[in-house]
């Protein structure tokens, strides 16, 4: 339910003023003016945006709503069985507002602060992954340890079922991104298969390197890891910078997971080591291997082709947004928690949220 709501939720607001806020017209490079597409005004009959020339401008409105739906919801398996149902809807309702809007303006519109700096992010990788990832690991933080640490899945079928619907959906997310039934969709849906499927498959080697027996659970976060950290590289990068990209981030989160559960910090889904670190990865990688020969969009050349510039802006952005969302998280979270408390009493944690919360069971 919590990622339900956040379609419901967020669908309102990016129609009422959320769009407006990612692209509409500029100020100071930070965020949109909230009116400029007020109520949808003038995007169902609006010219089609510039970077999307071919696709109607509602189709690219309704398109770019996903994205904004998506990335609270990635931030609920963070903090899974302690959080008030209606602190969560108040969450959402501020991150957006604070968080994703300014962050997609500045890295998306034209205008954009993170745009102009020349910062690559094909389809979310900064946007979606880091900035849900980091807001995980400070509301992981802030909330602390749930009463009951051990949580398995309620059917390994389910996850095995789940993952496959996302895989799924990912090459619609990194294809469509391409805004375009044309060849740079293409690229985006090649590029996503490779890295995905090189990133399960180094997961469980690894694993099995280190005397784990391959799972199907670290199959499918292997390859949804391979996913996030394509997701800002899947348009700029060849096919064999692909698989490097899933290999690399595979490795990297899976010893980011085994760091977490020697900590105190309980991200109960590893939402931080896999999409904070994964879009941290892929993030770092765009600007080792992106290509004008793959995007004329691509200005200046990777790492891996004898270049700096895009690798530093890169690097240093990274930083940046790591540190202002968790920043901005933090602040959020303490916000929420003064107009309505947070963290479910021992007594409803020990009774399950289903039942204390919503009055539901399975």
């Amino acid at each position: 339910l919590q990622s339900f709501i956040c379609m419901a939720i967020v669908s309102v607001i990016w129609v009422v003023f959320g769009f407006s806020l990612a692209f509409g017209e500029d100020i100071g490079g930070i965020i949109g003016n909230p009116s400029t597409f007020m109520f949808m005004n003038g995007v169902l009959d609006g010219k089609p945006w510039s970077l999307a020339p071919t696709v109607p401008l509602a189709v690219f409105a309704f398109f770019q709503l996903k994205f904004a739906i998506i990335t609270p919801a990635l931030v609920t398996g963070a903090f899974s069985e302690r959080v008030r149902f209606t602190s969560y809807i108040l969450f959402i309702c501020l991150f957006f507002i604070f968080i994703y809007a300014p962050l997609a303006h500045m890295t998306w519109h034209p205008s954009g602060l993170l745009f102009k700096l020349g910062v690559l992010d094909f389809a979310g990788g900064t946007v979606v992954h880091m900035s849900a990832g980091v807001a995980a690991l400070a509301s992981a933080i802030y909330l602390r340890k749930r009463s009951e640490q051990e949580m398995k899945p309620a059917r390994i079928t389910y996850v095995l079922l789940g993952t496959g619907l996302l895989w799924f959906g990912w090459f619609g997310f990194n294809g469509g991104s391409a805004m375009g039934a044309n060849n740079l969709a293409a690229i985006a849906l090649a590029t996503t298969a490779v890295a995905s499927g090189a990133a399960a498959f180094a997961w469980i080697i690894f694993d099995a390197l280190r005397g784990k027996k391959p799972s199907a659970m670290g199959t499918s976060i292997g390859a949804v890891v391979g996913l996030v950290a394509i997701t800002p590289a899947a348009g700029f990068v060849s096919l064999p910078h692909a698989l490097v990209i899933g290999v690399v981030a595979s490795l990297i989160s899976n010893l980011m997971v085994e760091w977490r559960t020697r900590t105190s910090i309980d991200d109960t889904l590893d939402v931080f080591p896999c999409h904070g670190v994964g879009g941290l990865v892929g993030m770092i990688l765009t600007g080792v291997f992106a290509s004008p020969g793959i995007n004329s969009a691509v200005a200046d050349k990777g790492l891996f082709f004898g270049e700096t510039k895009l690798f530093t802006t890169h690097v240093l952005v990274a930083l940046a947004v790591l540190v202002g969302v968790f920043i901005m998280s933090m602040i959020i979270l303490k916000i929420t928690d003064l107009v309505t408390p947070l963290r479910v009493s021992e007594e409803e944690e020990a009774e399950g949220l289903d039942v204390s919360q919503l009055g539901e069971t399975l």
